[in-house]
């Protein structure tokens, strides 16, 4: 194949490919070319036109292989961003441990020997500040409620310098914090009425520690008032725990409040019994006991004539913390008392009677 069949050929795929054979440039390098084609021969002016489109086709083609690699980068490409970028990391990060490593060691073994000593300076501060409210008379509720309160704040304080030691910037750390903490509040409703009403508890004080006390649905003598319970042992040991809201938003009996509490007992005996002594032995029992108080004095006296008995209200006062132990040994002997005397504890019966007629009778028959 010639030289001219060559360039025959590739105007035809120039043409094919929308490429004009015949390049098009600017005016003056036109000038220039017909002015050096006027001064050569023909052969040699077909050689350099050649020559030209043949770099025109060089252009396009890299032009359009440049632009398909934009289009459709290719896998490997990929494959070696990615092994270029873990090689990027890993060199930052053997730099970060060969300048800084030992550095940033030393601020995480300081991070945590901050958050465990301040732990212990917390309990030691917290068991301090309990021993010397303790020993000017605080109430032992608020003992307990502020040492809780006064150990979470220190602990919050020794969790915030442990993360500055680290190299944490506490400024997006508060960010995050206070955002958390609406979200949270919103969230925790409940929880925080529990802990408004602890702190009203504290400052009112309704009950203390070691009372007896109805409050939430539930009865039991109260061991600690926390931040946000209650919590309670009923007689049976059976440990009970009441959120503060419903201590506060319900009605709290106090049982121990006072000094001495009243014990009132409903008493019958049959109509065919004296009357009169009966009152005169349930008045003696009372006052026999030592345990119950003369002033207010017992109180013996008819409360009801009732379809089957006698009620005698018997009443009578004694220390709070014997209350109930005075109570049954009361119910014991006046039934003892009762078998002795021969009085009787009349219950609901019923008598029947059958009238007969002569009438009656023959129809049976």
């Amino acid at each position: 194949m010639n030289v001219f069949a060559f360039l025959t050929l590739c105007a035809l795929q120039l043409s094919q490919q929308g490429v004009d054979p015949d390049p098009v440039f600017d005016d003056q390098p036109r000038i220039a070319f017909e002015d050096r084609e006027a001064r050569t021969s023909p052969t040699e002016a077909k050689l350099d036109r050649f020559t030209m489109a043949l770099e025109k086709i060089a252009q396009s083609l890299a032009k359009e292989d440049k632009l398909a690699k934009d289009r459709d980068p290719p896998p490997i490409a990929d494959k070696l961003n990615a092994q270029e970028q873990v090689s990027q990391w890993y060199e930052q990060i053997k730099i970060f441990v060969t300048t800084r490593g030992t550095e940033f060691l030393l601020n995480i073994a300081a991070a945590i020997a901050i958050f465990y000593f301040g732990r212990m300076l917390a309990r030691m501060a917290t068991t301090i500040v309990s021993d010397v409210m303790e020993k000017l008379g605080t109430d032992p509720i608020l003992i307990k409620f502020g040492a809780n309160l006064l150990y979470c704040v220190l602990m919050g304080v020794i969790g915030i310098a442990s993360l500055k030691m680290v190299g944490v910037d506490m400024t997006s750390v508060t960010a995050m914090i206070a955002a958390a903490g609406f979200a949270i509040g919103l969230a925790l409703q409940g929880s925080l009425g529990n802990f408004a009403a602890g702190i009203m508890l504290i400052v009112f004080k309704p009950f203390s520690v070691g009372d007896e006390i109805e409050a939430g649905g539930e009865t039991g003598n109260v061991e600690e008032v926390n931040i946000f319970n209650t919590i309670m042992r009923t007689n049976g040991n059976v440990k009970i725990i009441v959120p503060n809201g419903q201590v506060t938003t319900g009605t709290i009996k106090n049982f121990t409040a006072q000094r001495i509490r009243l014990i009132e007992l409903r008493v019958g005996c049959g109509y065919c019994d004296d009357l009169k002594a009966v009152k005169a032995f349930l008045d003696k029992l009372v006052r026999s006991d030592v345990r119950i108080v003369a002033t207010p004095p017992p109180a013996v006296a008819v409360a009801e004539l009732s379809d089957f008995s006698v009620v005698f209200n018997v009443k009578c006062w004694v220390a709070t913390k014997e209350f109930g132990d005075v109570r049954s040994a009361l119910l014991e002997r006046i039934k003892l008392g009762f078998d002795e005397q021969g009085f009787t504890f009349p219950y609901p019966s019923r008598d029947v009677y059958v009238h007969q007629t002569n009438v009656g009778i023959a129809k049976a028959a």
